[in-house]
């Protein structure tokens, strides 16, 4: 793997409130990272994604859709955070990213808007450019415009939200890259969690590390990786039969009625 472990730096003394004190109740000693896939899971306020942005302001990882993480106005807390957190590393990547399921919109806004503006400026160089030169600056411009559609689709708003993530993924993930994201089954049917747990499968086996925040059994079922349940104080290694989010599943899907009585 990549990323060892991640702890609070023991040199520097902490500040008082959010969001150091979720740090400090969760973290303990530190989050170990032993396999491909390290999954955190916990209720919601429970701190899962408080540590996953702060793990990636620390590490610098570009973020997709979303402005980049050290300029992003809503991770400044995870910024502070990420300046007390000691990160150990095996070997360092240069690929990866950060992705949050509600910044999608904006890649997929930034990707027509830059084909758009792509195809605009191809038509004005005709204006101000003839012969030879009109035929080289015309033929990036569209090129550049080409490339995007080929890699991305005409039009990725046309898609469903749930396709259009999975193949963003697809295109945006490469062999030897950290990537952390945060719920990424969130506009997902089973089927596509389904697709998305083959294609984190078939990654962490070309040398890629995943570190995800989530709430999905089907994902959590992933063979061979490590969970952390951040319900615990510190958060604790779990296993998959013992989750709550797994058990409480497993009960509604056998006996629906034994919980819709009571609504």
């Amino acid at each position: 793997m990549f990323l060892r472990s991640v702890a609070l730096k023991r040199s520097r003394s902490l500040p008082d409130g959010y969001p150091f004190d979720v740090a400090q109740r969760l973290i303990g000693g530190c989050l170990e990272f032993p396999s491909a896939v390290t999954f955190f899971v916990g209720e919601n306020g429970s701190g899962k994604s408080t540590i996953l942005e702060a793990i990636a302001a620390a590490v610098g990882l570009p973020a997709v859709g979303g402005d980049a993480v050290a300029y992003d106005e809503t991770l400044q807390d995870a910024r502070r955070l990420g300046n007390s957190l000691q990160l150990i590393w095996n070997r360092r990547s240069l690929r990866g990213f950060f992705m949050r399921s509600e910044d999608f919109f904006n890649f997929t806004r930034r990707i027509l808007s830059l084909t758009q503006s792509l195809a605009r400026d191809a038509a004005e160089v005709e204006n101000e450019l003839s012969g030879y030169g009109l035929h080289l600056a015309k033929g990036s411009l569209l090129g550049q415009r080409q490339a995007l559609i080929d890699k991305y689709g005409e039009d990725l708003l046309a898609c469903s939200h749930g396709e259009g993530i999975l193949h963003v993924l697809r295109e945006r993930f490469a062999p030897g890259g950290i990537y952390l994201l945060d719920e990424p089954e969130t506009p997902f049917s089973p089927q596509r969690e389904l697709a998305l747990l083959s294609l984190i499968r078939q990654m962490a086996e070309e040398e890629c590390q995943f570190i995800i925040a989530t709430h999905s059994p089907i994902l959590l079922a992933l063979p061979n990786a490590t969970i952390y349940n951040f319900d615990e104080n510190p958060a604790q290694v779990c296993s998959y039969d013992d989750l709550e989010h797994v058990k409480l599943t497993r009960e509604f899907l056998n006996a629906p009625q034994r919980f819709l009585r009571w609504l």
